[in-house]
């Protein structure tokens, strides 16, 4: 059946998250190519998500996101996670912690070494400075990238009982050799979230590119071997958008492998089982799923704390106001501001956890509607440090079980699936009540409430972690670049046909993803011009 043709352009993008959004608004810049990018989700004009705080609050609702859920985990005694992700103009990176960090150099070095050439660490590093708003000597002035103005007083007790607990300060994460304790830097601007989904709206009005929202993409249109075009459905409708050049997909470490087995492109015992017909037999599409998981250790405080407020709708409105009108107080940040590089033995060359304090027990602090709290607040105050392991061991994989494109697929991470992942997990609870049994939070430290001091066996934080454990939202692989992509991302098998965001990565970098996501998109916008 010929399907009518909603448009045409020389690089269609598929989904306009953090990776899409960039590669989108960059490909479009010098007028050389015309470009489109597809988005299930909306424009997302509501002025909230602005608020760097609303994130606790978006993360839980369906508004903005794809409501996936994993698969039954083993070793998290059989709990299911939830893994939003972002369906709006800017995708996830409309709706996360706004944590900017860039990896370690050992993360791009493994990647270099495992036969990706220009992936290493002097190669990547000029175009994070090119996606930076940093000072003139770092380069690029594109997002906002800054350290959030606001702040309280627990977050200096947590840099001092670091440094009391032997660790280091450090002054910039994203520094090589980065260790210690200090504050992060995020993608806000002026107290407001500045993401690459902005960027593309911009481009957007300026008229330099077309977006399409409100479209969910069914396959990508494969003709002689090469991608031809994109069949969406908007409006019950399906239609085709023609590709001049390249499609790209941008959709995420869920829908670009998704994207690519409705296509045929995958194992073919997988794609035959949902009643997909294979077209190009690629077996490691939908392999390799790698993901942060944390825990938190966290106490009751004895003296009230600035976020914990906002539970009242009087703070909770003017933290609001302020935030929206004038880029300031609580609302303007996401509260995860200090944290650590930390080894969680001795004897590593390298740090292997990562840690985040906040001075709260949720990130879900401000109170949006008048009659209700947020869904989980607690009811009493406290603060935590989450930790999470920054190089996992545990792979998992992502399938398709249904030809409706629409159908969620399985996602199946097998957390602690290898047993040295749990292990490190364990240490690490060790290395922050060290954190916490210091000096600066006496007076302030209330009892342990999780995992609880009653916990100090190696079996008892074994269960507490399999009860307790959860995603730091940081899924990457599915398309790996050497196997299913080429170190330039083109899909193997297929002419004109990519792939750039966080599914591509071989190996998880240590830290948070966003980041490298937009880094990825930028060297994939390089790669296409350099193509032709």
């Amino acid at each position: 059946m010929t399907l009518p043709v909603l448009h045409e352009a020389d690089v269609v993008i598929v989904g306009a998250g953090s990776a899409g959004s960039w590669l989108a608004q960059d490909l479009a810049q010098d007028g050389k190519l015309s470009v489109c990018v597809i988005e299930a989700g909306g424009a997302g004009r509501n002025p909230l998500l602005r608020v760097p705080l609303m994130t606790g609050v978006l993360l839980r609702s369906d508004r903005y996101t794809w409501p996936f859920r994993t698969a039954p985990q083993a070793g998290l005694a059989g709990r299911q996670l939830n893994w939003p992700r972002g369906r709006v103009l800017g995708g996830s990176g409309a709706i996360n912690g706004m944590v900017w960090v860039r990896g370690l150099p050992m993360d791009y070095a493994g990647w270099e070494g495992a036969g990706l050439t220009g992936w290493g660490w002097d190669d990547v590093r000029p175009w994070f400075e090119k996606i930076e708003a940093l000072p003139a000597d770092h380069g690029g002035k594109a997002l906002g990238i800054e350290r959030p103005s606001w702040w309280t007083e627990l977050y200096d007790r947590y840099l001092a009982a670091g440094q009391s607990a032997g660790h280091a300060l450090a002054e910039d994460f994203n520094a090589p050799g980065a260790e210690g304790v200090g504050r992060y830097r995020f993608n806000i601007r002026g107290g407001r979230r500045a993401h690459t989904g902005a960027l593309l709206a911009q481009a957007v009005r300026a008229g330099r590119l077309r977006a399409f929202t409100g479209c969910s993409t069914q396959r990508v249109e494969i003709t002689e071997g090469r991608a031809t075009g994109v069949v969406v459905r908007q409006n019950g409708q399906d239609m085709l958008i023609r590709a001049r050049k390249e499609v790209v997909l941008c959709a995420g470490t869920i829908g670009s492998p998704h994207i690519l087995m409705h296509s045929g492109i995958g194992a073919g015992v997988v794609l035959r089982a949902a009643g997909v017909t294979p077209l190009v037999n690629s077996p490691e599409v939908g392999q390799g799923i790698q993901d942060h998981l944390l825990v938190r250790v966290e106490h009751a405080a004895l003296r009230p704390g600035a976020l914990h407020r906002l539970l009242r709708i009087d703070r909770a409105a003017l933290a609001m106001a302020q935030a929206l009108l004038f880029g300031t107080g609580p609302a303007s940040c996401f509260p995860l501001l200090t944290g650590g590089y930390l080894r969680s033995a001795p004897g590593l060359n390298a740090p292997d956890i990562q840690t985040h304090f906040m001075p709260a027990l949720s990130s879900a602090t401000l109170r949006v509607n008048p009659f209700h709290a947020p869904k989980g607040m607690p009811a009493q105050d406290g603060f935590f440090i989450n930790v999470f392991q920054m190089r996992p061991e545990s792979r998992g994989e992502i399938r398709i079980v249904s030809p409706d494109p629409a159908a969620h697929p399985v996602i199946d991470p097998r957390y602690l699936s290898a047993p040295g992942d749990r292990k490190v997990l364990r240490d690490a609870v060790g290395v922050v009540r060290r954190i916490f049994a210091q000096e600066p939070f006496d007076g302030w430290r209330g009892r342990e409430l999780s995992p609880g001091e009653e916990r100090t066996s190696d079996e008892a934080l074994d269960a507490w972690i399999s009860q307790t454990a959860d995603t730091v939202f940081h899924p990457t692989g599915g398309c790996c670049m050497g196997t299913v992509t080429d170190a330039r991302l083109r899909v193997k098998g297929v002419a004109g046909l990519r792939v750039a965001d966080a599914s591509v990565m071989p190996r998880i970098t240590s830290n948070n993803t966003n980041a490298p996501t937009v880094m990825i998109a930028a060297r994939c916008a390089d790669f296409i011009r350099q193509d032709g």
